[in-house]
């Protein structure tokens, strides 16, 4: 499965879609990319004289990238097929350090605690350009198959 595969099966479109690329996947962990475009809405209004990406909004891309993207790929490898994909978002605890401003491309990694019976946490960390860490935190959530 490639990752054009994989963010081809995300139930997210734009503009609530953080995904990129997919730089690297495996058993134990995944590597992705998002560039936040400057003219995004949220942007507007957070701060108005300064803008800054929403710590929300980055919370978003780790999962998307760090959670949803690499659950795909291994419920995919387990044989199972999802076709339509659900999600639930079971805990977040995020770290902030540095700010992410329009334009910016982030860089997330994520590294598997565990994965049993769909439900998956891992570590997720967020880097910059210059590779200083903009926030860490661990993510869990459940993808199940979309029903009618």
């Amino acid at each position: 499965m490639t990752g054009a595969d994989i963010i081809a099966k995300l139930p997210y479109q734009k503009p609530f879609l953080f995904v990129d690329e997919l730089l690297e996947v495996h058993e134990n962990g995944i590597r992705g990319t998002y560039t936040f475009d400057a003219s995004s809405d949220f942007y507007r209004g957070h701060f108005k004289d300064n803008p800054v990406t929403p710590g929300v909004i980055l919370t978003e891309t780790m999962a998307q990238i760090g959670l949803v993207c690499f659950g795909i790929y291994l419920i995919n490898k387990l044989g199972d097929n999802l076709d339509g994909v659900e999600i639930a978002l079971t805990s977040s605890e995020m770290d902030f350090f540095k700010p992410v401003f329009p334009g910016e491309k982030v860089f997330v990694k994520s590294k598997k605690k565990y994965f049993r019976f769909h439900k998956l946490k891992c570590q997720v960390d967020m880097y910059n350009e210059k590779n200083e860490l903009v926030c860490r935190g661990e993510i869990a959530g459940m993808l199940a198959e979309k029903t009618d």
